[in-house]
């Protein structure tokens, strides 16, 4: 997959996609659905497999200082979009010169001139352009005047309503990782290098490998039952294991993050990219008494995810 981030430098094998539109924030149910209209435009017309989006999000663009909402990174959005068979991935930079594009001028200089798009996908609620001025309805007509076929995917409807990135973070915010798949059709999961923690870990018998979540929006802080995938270097790989995601109250006031204990494993995985899929809540944080009945839960906690991920 060919990453392209600036649409007035575009090489020419990379014109001429057919392209699916929108942030993909999570890439859910609902964004497969696009993806998947624009392959099979791209295979009607025998155009390659684009996605367009945006970075930073717009909503962080607009609002620097809002709590973190992602649901994922830039990073982990390009895996998930490259296993999905994208070829461009038109990640633009959304700054204030793209902010001040009127609709017209979107529609001319991003997808007709810039990145000669044939084909574009977009859900029924996009809206783009200053102010969000534009529709679908008015990404038809440009492409009736300018060159380029447009579908309008209608909204992927789930169990519970709309499949939504919005859905998905409430149901992580309520400790609910099972809900949150059933509306992405895959684990949620966190990416990112393994950092230096304080070490307790290895001090208690429960050697974790630490990630930051800066960012991200927060599932419910407590302990999960985890599916691990080490990306890189000499143990790359699947594993189980248990997680804990949060402040770690047992010692004093710490940043949030995440810490996973992988079962039968023995390695380094300092500065190892790792993706950490969240299976199930097993329960909240928790300050002990002593360190004596944390270790006795977290045998507890293990036992359990072990069984939890042997069912899978």
């Amino acid at each position: 997959m060919r990453i392209i981030r600036d649409y007035t430098y575009v090489d020419l094998a990379d014109r001429g996609a057919s392209a699916a539109i929108g942030n993909f924030d999570g890439v859910h149910l609902g964004h497969r659905s696009v993806i998947d209209k624009a392959r099979a435009a791209g295979d009607r017309i025998g155009a390659p497999l684009g996605v367009m989006t945006f970075e930073p999000h717009p909503r962080q663009y607009f609002a620097p200082d809002a709590p973190p909402f992602r649901l994922m990174s830039r990073e982990a959005r390009a895996h998930r979009l490259e296993k999905l068979g994208v070829e461009r991935l038109y990640e633009l930079n959304f700054n204030a010169a793209m902010s001040s594009l009127t609709p017209r001028d979107f529609a001319q200089r991003v997808i007709a001139d810039g990145l000669g798009l044939k084909h574009i996908v977009i859900g029924a609620d996009f809206c783009f352009g200053k102010g969000r001025a534009g529709t679908a309805q008015h990404l038809v007509a440009f492409g009736a005047e300018m060159g380029f076929g447009v579908t309008i995917a209608d909204l992927l409807e789930g169990n519970g309503g709309a499949v939504s990135s919005t859905a998905i973070r409430n149901a992580l915010t309520e400790g609910q990782p099972r809900a949150a798949a059933a509306m992405l059709g895959h684990w949620h999961r966190i990416e990112g290098r393994v950092i230096t923690g304080d070490q307790r870990g290895r001090e208690l018998g429960y050697p974790t490998a630490n990630m930051s979540i800066d960012g991200l929006h927060p599932p419910r802080f407590g302990v999960y039952a985890v599916l691990v995938d080490v990306l890189e270097g000499p143990h790359k790989g699947s594993y189980h294991g248990a997680a804990s995601m949060g402040v770690r109250p047992m010692f004093g006031v710490n940043k949030p993050n995440l810490e996973s204990f992988l079962f039968d494993f023995k390695g380094d995985l300092y500065g190892v990219p790792l993706s950490v899929g969240l299976v199930e809540f097993l329960r909240p944080e928790e300050k002990f008494d002593s360190l004596d009945a944390l270790i006795a839960q977290m045998d507890a906690d293990c036992a359990r995810a072990r069984a939890i991920l042997a069912a899978l």
